[in-house]
């Protein structure tokens, strides 16, 4: 037995069985095609949640009641301070085109009174309670609010969203076990007398289980790259024209560490294949002893 994936023509001969026959190979690459896809979710899932987590997390707004005489003075007052950046006072049209969603018609109404908004980030560094004081000296009906407040119910679902992608991946890896498991025990049964000749002869378990191990460590790599490489090209499909989830971070994609993970994926599914494959091996061969 000269290597990992590598055998003489003799040891091909003793069980008789050809690399890539089977269900094996096909069984292993749709896991490993879900596999890739929900974890290349995944991780694209957790990097929208950081960079949305980033812009929101200095940004804040400023609501002042409809009809405050003092809106002038308040915008003034935040555009000297100095820890205001990226002041922008919203319209007044496009908080009623908002409205509009909701109200129909009835947003344009001049009876619907529409609260002033104000939007500023803060540098880094920069007391969110001062400036809410500051602002409230001014007006005191206005309320100062953190945008990271407002979508905490959104990070916290795409935190889910991640721990159940790795979930769904984790699982995946038990039920391709599995398969790998039920594919070991089916080439001992289907060889039993071969392999008890072989005993007979004098081969240990180590020497019968490399020749099982070696073909299942071949049809699992063919199936891994196979459904990996039908996986990447599926989700090339799908980021045609734009990044992957673009649409949903703005701008978040899969960075050259996802892909690198990624890339890993197959040849770890390959190694866990073959290690559950000698360890089930070696135990049905030690039973039968």
């Amino acid at each position: 037995m000269k290597g990992f994936l590598t055998s003489s023509a003799a040891d091909r001969r003793l069980l008789g069985v050809a690399p890539l026959s089977g269900p094996t190979p096909w069984v292993v690459a749709i896991m490993s095609f879900s596999i890739f896809i929900i974890a290349a979710a995944g991780l694209a899932l957790a990097n929208s949640a950081r960079l949305f987590e980033r812009s929101v997390e200095a940004r804040y707004s400023i609501e002042v009641p409809a009809g405050s005489a003092r809106l002038p003075q308040l915008l003034d007052a935040m555009r000297a301070s100095a820890d205001v950046t990226n002041l922008k006072p919203v319209p007044e049209s496009a908080m009623r085109d908002t409205l509009r969603r909701w109200l129909g018609p009835l947003a344009s109404s001049s009876d619907l009174p529409v609260p002033a908004l104000i939007n500023f980030d803060l540098k880094p560094g920069a007391n969110p309670a001062a400036v809410a004081t500051r602002v409230q000296a001014i007006e005191p009906a206005a309320t100062v609010e953190a945008h990271r407040d407002s979508v905490a119910p959104v990070l916290q679902s795409l935190r889910a969203l991640q721990w159940i992608a790795l979930t769904l991946v984790v699982l995946l890896a038990g039920a391709a076990s599995a398969a790998i498991v039920l594919a070991a025990r089916s080439a001992l049964d289907t060889h039993r007398t071969t392999i008890e000749v072989l005993h007979g002869i004098g081969a240990t378990d180590q020497q019968i289980t490399g020749l099982i191990q070696r073909k299942i460590a071949i049809d699992s790599l063919a199936g891994s790259l196979g459904g990996a490489i039908a996986a990447a090209l599926v989700l090339a499909l799908l980021a045609t024209g734009s990044a992957f989830l673009g649409q949903l971070s703005g701008g978040a994609t899969l960075g050259w560490a996802d892909l690198a993970l990624l890339a890993v994926l197959p040849f770890a599914l390959t190694a866990l294949a073959t290690v559950i494959a000698r360890s089930a091996v070696l135990a049905r061969l030690r039973q039968a002893l």
